[in-house]
């Protein structure tokens, strides 16, 4: 490796970190939008819980080793599905043609942005953890820590996609919106977050197995009752990887494109 490359890399890890603390920024001024994003998630595990429990003849806890860590993926998939809605925003009243003149690389504005997810999806996931253990669920704290962290890759790369897609609509605020939900949700069923699909269609079942989010939620929960040898925690961290990678490249693509 020569010198210029060694400098390029250091430069690019300088305006990463710089980017990233400049988004977390107003997360730590206004935490309460951190509360406030918490309000879906809540609601499916204090009004579908309920539900699922008292329509199987399982106990409770044994309901919510299930159901739980599907919540935790639900919040990597609304909250960085969306975050994008904040770079269109920045488009919209010129911050970020600002941003694009400024002396970083373009690369750093979207991997710090990216990266910026990471600490929501954390802070959102013990939280719901914390919430959900005097009602019987339980987890393995190593179990915990590597589903913190395919969830934080997962993000990643959600929010990069996220990114991409607030760059390709710019200014038509709808277009991102109608993609946004057009996916979100097929994503979202075709996982067995909230339902098991085994008893489903064929043709559910087979959309499911090429799902990233369905493997990731499954290995989230194998993840969290400390099953570290299932193989769906490698299908997990393989999806997940997969579309962080994915998400990374179109979105630096992309950046380096904007105008």
């Amino acid at each position: 490796m020569t010198t210029a490359d060694t400098l390029v890399r250091a430069n690019l890890a300088r305006d990463v970190w710089n980017v990233l603390t400049r988004e977390l920024k107003p997360v730590l001024r206004d935490p309460f939008t951190l509360i406030f994003s918490l309000l879906q998630p809540l609601v499916f595990l204090g009004l579908f819980a309920p539900l699922l429990i008292s329509g199987s003849n399982a106990p409770a806890g044994e309901t919510l080793q299930w159901f739980v860590p599907g919540v935790l993926v639900m919040i990597v998939l609304f909250g960085t599905g969306a975050t994008g809605s904040n770079l269109q925003y920045e488009m919209m009243t010129g911050s970020h043609e600002r941003t694009l003149v400024a002396p970083l690389a373009r690369s750093s504005l979207l991997i710090g942005r990216a990266l910026k997810e990471v600490a929501p999806i954390v802070i959102q996931s013990v939280i719901i953890v914390v919430i959900a253990w005097p009602f019987g669920f339980s987890v393995n704290p190593l179990g915990l820590l590597a589903g913190l962290g395919l969830l934080a890759v997962f993000g990643v790369g959600l929010g990069s996609l996220s990114y991409t897609l607030a760059l390709g609509t710019k200014d038509r605020e709808w277009l991102f919106w109608g993609v946004q939900q057009s996916l979100i949700f097929p994503l979202l069923i075709l996982s067995g977050m909230l339902l098991p699909l085994d008893d489903g269609p064929a043709w559910m079942r087979v959309v499911a197995s090429v799902n990233p989010v369905n493997w990731v939620v499954q290995a989230e929960r194998a993840l969290l009752a400390g099953d570290f040898g299932a193989m769906t925690v490698a299908w997990g961290w393989v999806s997940a990887l997969a579309v962080c990678v994915v998400g990374l490249l179109v979105g630096v693509r992309a950046i380096r494109r904007s105008s």
